[in-house]
């Protein structure tokens, strides 16, 4: 799952926050109202300035709504006029790109799919990302491609095949990020795990470096998404996995910091899938299987641990939803629908609410728009609700015919709402 598929500033490290932006990850191009990676153009899960959809249960209230050729998680990415997302149709790892009229523009094929073994699951639950001029799409297969957006291929690799099997027990959910030129994608697994660069106009590799953390029984294995922002002035990949978040310089890969004790007490079974949420200086990092949240400053030298934890809190969290996050407010949807406001400086909780009750889950991650939040349920059910420093109002429980775990997308256009089959346009 696309996530398994990520704005922090504490007030009380501001001079610190100052030095640590997010990193422009996609050409200067890119114009406001796009969606170029999971999280959106801030990796927060949020934006401003956008249509933000109240109602849409209803057929007339979408632009329009496509069947997709296939099955897939990931969530859309959008350019200009166009989006393009992933799926597996005819057991092909495949691309598509619509126009956003809901016009089929062209879909490529790049080889056979690994099936999902999740009921859930996907061989298309990593997310596409795109610099406005090249998009990199990631598969469960281990194929890494690269096209332009008229759909010329212009490269395509397996790092299965380059540097060994896939050994995660689940499905591959990691996506890929892109900043200055390079490619990035983390292998936290079973074994050998690594952060590897490539080249984006070229598919060559830039660098490869290890990231392997003896940990116990599937707690070395992650599903995360990393996020590259500017820390002490370099361009560094932040990484959450294996019981540690590690910031690794950009250009050559190097381990500039570590923070570990994430698990004290050595629980096996303690993968995680929720990622990091960066911005302003912190992460919000979800961990111990949706029963625990901390709040890490980024940044330092060697190891972090002792020093790096502002602010950590047990018995609320999310497994698979990545926290979103905006104006020093960090909104975790835990699995049971349980959503949590944080100051982020301080960890202090603003408010909670309980989603209504149900045995379904969610797995896809919340969504901002302003000041409205979106959080879809595996049961294609997607709560809208109106977010403030004291409260969550819900305002509309909207129901789609097709299960969810990708993420809302808002566009200039309207609100993309991704199904396992389906793809909606929903304008205000």
């Amino acid at each position: 799952m696309s996530h398994t598929p990520l704005g922090i500033c504490t007030r009380a490290w501001l001079v610190a926050g100052a030095m640590i932006a997010l990193t422009a990850t996609t050409n200067q191009a890119l114009a406001d109202g796009e969606w170029p990676r999971w999280r959106g153009p801030n990796s927060t899960g949020a934006v401003v300035d956008r249509p933000a959809p109240i109602h849409f249960s209803e057929p007339e209230q979408f632009a329009w709504q496509i069947d997709l050729p296939g099955q897939g998680a990931s969530t859309p990415v959008v350019h200009g006029d166009a989006l393009v997302l992933t799926c597996t149709a005819a057991e092909q790892d495949t691309v598509v790109c619509y126009g956003l009229d809901g016009k089929l523009r062209w879909q490529k094929a790049l080889g056979p799919a690994r099936a999902g073994k999740h009921r859930e699951g996907s061989g298309a639950a990593p997310s596409a990302v795109t610099d406005g001029e090249r998009i990199v799409v990631y598969f469960k297969s281990g194929t890494l491609a690269a096209f332009d957006w008229q759909g010329n291929k212009l490269w395509q690799t397996n790092l299965q095949q380059e540097y060994g099997p896939d050994t995660l027990w689940w499905d591959l959910g990691t996506s890929p990020a892109l900043a200055d030129g390079k490619v990035i994608v983390a292998v936290m697994q079973d074994g050998p795990s690594f952060l590897v660069a490539r080249d984006v106009a070229t598919g060559d590799e830039v660098w490869k470096t290890d990231r392997t953390y003896k940990r116990p029984r599937e707690s070395d294995q992650a599903y995360t998404t990393p996020t590259v922002c500017e820390v002490d002035g370099v361009q560094t990949i932040v990484t959450w996995g294996a019981d540690h978040l590690t910031g690794h310089d950009l250009q050559s890969g190097e381990l500039l910091w570590q923070c570990g004790g994430f698990n004290p007490a050595e629980q096996g079974m303690w993968r995680v899938i929720a990622s990091q949420t960066v911005a302003d200086g912190m992460a919000v990092v979800p961990y111990g299987r949706g029963n625990f949240v901390a709040g890490i400053r980024l940044g330092g030298h060697g190891d972090t641990t002792e020093t790096a934890r502002v602010w950590e809190k047990e018995g609320f969290g999310s497994d698979v939803p990545t926290p979103a996050a905006a104006k020093g407010r960090a909104y975790v949807l835990g699995d049971d629908g349980q959503l949590t406001c944080l100051d982020i400086a301080t960890g202090e909780i603003a408010w909670e609410h309980k989603l209504p009750r149900s045995r379904n889950r969610f797995y896809s991650s919340p969504t901002l728009v302003d000041d409205v939040l979106y959080c879809a349920r595996i049961d294609g059910t997607v709560f809208v609700g109106r977010v403030s420093d004291a409260q969550f109002e819900l305002l509309a429980t909207n129901e789609l015919d097709d299960q969810m775990v990708a993420a809302p997308a808002p566009t200039a256009a309207g609100l993309l709402l991704r199904g396992g089959s389906k793809l909606w346009l929903v304008r205000e």
